[in-house]
């Protein structure tokens, strides 16, 4: 989400169009010239030439040659925030803060003068092997590593570091790009920081690296996304399609497609300039063609529900009357001592929080205080926090006791949160707890009052019984259990979404009779 911003930032500034795209009609789609908004005919995209009123003479930061560009009109050569990328340095730490400190952290540097900053910070301890006899400059190799140390502005040693030199374009931004190890505790960094800007470089923006990988062509948009949700993962699930649509996943999807939108193209085009020299068109063949390409797009869509998942994860809170085992399951379910249990009713007063992971999805259970009516004032304060924390959640699971069975105070709660669950679509599972206690095995309530829940499930928060069956409950309430074994190997979203719904668009106009 840190890239969103600067992205938004650069396109305004970069991308304008010299005249707004034109409409899509069914014309359109018979004159292949006027699609070139959506799919570019040429191999080779026309030259970019700067804007008229631009005198300055200024090395674009984007290739010349980017695919990206045509149709999107000029890059501002004399924008001031294109000139100040193309020709600033930045640095940054690159490792994370604030959690206990590491053996060895990261500062890296990117830019036209990152070497060049690094020498005057960084001496290796061979200096007269590394260094230019001439100029006095360090000349690294590229992906060499070397030892040596690092000097602030008054030549005191900040700290021991490896030196790493990868030189353009064989580096992430496809810029010279310098990473200096040094030992990751937070003074050391900021130390080292602090010396490579008094050196010459400036603090990089949130994602910019990123960024600047996007502009030089490194990673297309979709790859860039991924890469921030790579760094967000919250579970083995969420960081394999992440790390599969860095490799590429939908966008050799979106290349596919539009590949085989050109062919149909060609095909219909062909036929219209050379009707009498080419067999007749094989409608049930281009038919097919289509149909498998909307396909193709459905399939894709329907991991948009999945990514979102992966990303925000579910929350289900765990409601029932009190002393019927909540904060027990919860203990069970989390395998921890979250919640304080005890057999004093109304032990819970407050939300408690514990994390899981449901088929690869994060979860968050939301132990809530027994709901009941109360006089006490600080029970009634939690009473109200539980319930609007049900209403809040992904799923909602009522807990009852086995024992005790179901009674009157059940079904009012029942009612109450019937009566403000803010979508009818919310599901809900009946949890029997405590069935070691129960005298039979299959209470005769239960078919009775399990109508009104998705599901229901027997569970034994004390031994764990019943904990996967009620996983794999929610997983198929979800839908997760329609997710292959190993997961989605890349998902998309909702940015994602609209562009596919162009193609959707497109294969229904070509349906047209």
């Amino acid at each position: 989400m840190a890239l969103v911003p600067s992205l938004r930032a650069i396109i305004t500034h970069f991308y304008r169009p010299t005249k707004p795209p034109p409409l899509l009609s069914l014309s359109s789609l018979l004159f292949p010239k006027k699609l070139s908004f959506f799919f570019p005919l040429s191999p080779k995209p026309q030259p970019l030439k700067p804007l008229a009123s631009s005198t300055r003479q200024e090395t674009t930061f984007v290739s010349n040659n980017d695919e990206r560009l045509v149709g999107l009109g000029s890059v501002n050569q004399g924008d001031p925030i294109q000139s100040q990328i193309s020709t600033s340095t930045i640095a940054a730490i690159v490792t994370s803060l604030g959690g206990p400190p590491a053996a060895v952290g990261i500062v890296r540097l990117s830019g036209p003068t990152a070497v060049d900053i690094a020498g005057r910070v960084f001496v290796p301890a061979k200096k007269k092997r590394r260094f230019d006899s001439g100029s006095g400059s360090w000349r690294p190799t590229s992906h060499v590593v070397e030892y040596g140390v690092v000097l602030d502005s008054q030549g005191n040693v900040v700290d021991e570091v490896l030196a790493v030199p990868m030189l353009a374009p064989k580096s992430y931004t496809r810029e010279d790009v310098v990473e200096l190890q040094c030992h990751g505790s937070e003074v050391c960094l900021r130390r080292v920081l602090k010396a490579c800007l008094e050196a010459g470089a400036r603090l990089a923006e949130p994602g910019e690296f990123t960024l600047r990988a996007f502009l030089n062509g490194r990673l297309d948009l979709s790859q860039a996304e991924n890469v921030g949700k790579l760094i967000s993962a919250k579970s083995v699930a969420a960081a394999d399609a992440a790390l599969a649509g860095i490799q590429g996943g939908f966008s050799s999807l979106v290349r596919s497609l539009r590949g085989q939108c050109i062919e149909l193209l060609i095909e219909i085009e062909a036929r219209l300039d050379f009707e009498d020299e080419m067999p007749p068109l094989d409608l049930n063949l281009i038919m097919d063609r289509i149909h498998a390409m909307s396909l193709d797009v459905e399939h894709a869509l329907e991991t948009a529900n999945y990514d979102k998942l992966l990303q925000s994860g579910l929350q289900i809170a765990i409601v029932g009357r009190p002393n019927v085992g909540k904060s027990s399951l919860l203990n069970a379910w989390s395998r921890s001592e979250r919640a304080i249990v005890t057999e004093i009713a109304g032990t819970t007063r407050d939300v408690v929080e514990a994390s899981v992971t449901v088929s690869g999805v994060p979860v968050t259970l939301l132990d809530t205080a027994g709901i009941r009516e109360t006089d006490d004032v600080v029970e009634k304060i939690g009473v109200e926090r539980s319930e609007a924390v049900a209403m809040g959640a992904d799923v909602i699971i009522m807990t009852v006791s086995a024992p005790e069975g179901w009674t009157m105070e059940d079904t009012k709660l029942l009612e109450r949160i019937q009566s403000n669950k803010r979508s009818a679509s919310i599901p809900m599972i009946l949890v029997i707890n405590k069935i070691d206690c129960a005298s039979s095995a299959r209470p005769d309530w239960v078919d009775r009052e399990a109508k009104s829940f998705s599901k229901h499930v027997y569970t034994c928060a004390l031994t764990g019984q019943g904990i996967q069956d009620l996983e794999k409950t929610i997983s198929e309430i979800v839908g997760l259990n329609q997710i292959p074994a190993g997961g989605r190997r890349w998902t998309v979203n909702q940015v994602s979404i609209s562009k596919l719904t162009i193609h959707i668009f497109l294969f229904w106009l070509l349906r047209l009779p």
